[in-house]
């Protein structure tokens, strides 16, 4: 048999461990880079394969497309699959040099007459996409789309034009923001985890960790979802819990829970595995095939929350 650098990497885990039933269903189902993905960050396989996987979703342009982000479907780049690629690169050490001022020429071209990213550019206009995901032919700067990026920049010390305006909009933004949603947070706090000023930073995750707990945005208790409002636009039964927004312990969302409550929380994101080995997705399921692509990513994610706050995984 010819050699071809893909041979699957063997588990030393038991058979009944998290870890173990999670890497079956990940052969079973994900697509190649998930697959890359997920043995660099559990089975010691190499960062160079999950950069090769990436860059099958690299357009000429220096934008990712071809439906990295399950919910955009057709070949067109877009700002939110630029994104999810540059955590990726992130996740491997891998988020700087040529690559991204590329990237950054890309996102340049893109952008909105303030100097932020559009959610969803027009160019996906004729294309598949979420009935949740607007496409519109002069779209809003977008705090959900710009602030994962520019922190993910300014993390990982890329300087580049681009950055100066979009990092002022990421400020006006998230210092203004009086009423949101989850997933408008987690951007908001993307950001403010890496943007240089730290005091500035702090004061601003304090303000948005109280907003949080006043409008009930966690789900504080996961035996008692009902409690808690469900966002206007969200489906059914899609709550955020504390680790959603503090997926680390270094995270500057943990301090907006206490021990307890983010201790309960974990417990129910182990307790969420599924019996094929997966984790569940919680945003409205449109079409089995991005339901079927994003459970591998959610897994992921699941696994590493899991492991860095030490809880045990196989």
């Amino acid at each position: 048999m010819a050699e071809t650098g893909a041979s699957p990497l063997p588990s030393s885990s038991p058979a009944h461990t998290p870890l173990a039933r999670a890497e079956q269903f990940i052969w079973l189902t994900a697509r190649v880079l998930e697959q890359r993905r997920f043995a660099h960050h559990f089975l010691e396989g190499s960062a160079d394969a999950v950069e090769t996987a990436l860059a099958a979703y690299r357009n000429a342009d220096e934008g990712y497309g071809h439906a990295l982000e399950p919910d955009l479907r057709g070949p067109v780049s877009q700002p939110l699959h630029t994104g999810h690629a540059l955590r990726v690169l992130d996740s491997i050490g891998r988020c700087g040099g040529q690559r991204v001022e590329r990237v950054c020429r890309y996102l340049t071209s893109v952008s909105t007459p303030d100097g932020a990213l559009p959610a969803v550019h027009p160019s996906q206009r004729g294309y598949p996409a979420a009935p949740f995901v607007p496409i519109v032919d002069d779209p809003p700067s977008d705090l959900l789309a710009t602030g994962p990026v520019v922190g993910l920049l300014h993390r990982n010390q890329v300087w580049h034009a681009w950055l100066f305006r979009a990092t002022d909009f990421c400020w006006q933004a998230v210092e203004s923001l009086e009423k949101s949603h989850p997933y408008e947070i987690h951007a908001a706090v993307a950001f403010l985890e890496s943007v240089p000023d730290r005091p500035r930073a702090r004061a601003a995750a304090d303000r948005l960790g109280r907003l949080v707990r006043e409008h009930r945005l966690a789900a504080l208790d996961p035996e008692r979802p009902h409690d808690f409002p469900v966002s206007a636009g969200y489906a059914p039964g899609e709550h955020h819990y504390p680790h959603d927004f503090a997926r680390t312990p270094e995270s500057l969302a943990r301090a907006w829970f206490t021990d307890e409550e983010m201790s309960r929380s974990l417990d129910f994101l182990a307790g969420e595995q599924a019996e094929d080995g997966g984790w569940p997705i919680r945003w409205r399921q449109w079409a089995p095939s991005t339901a079927m692509e994003s459970r591998p990513i959610v897994t992921i994610e699941a696994l590493r929350t899991l492991r860095a706050y030490g809880r045990p995984i196989g």
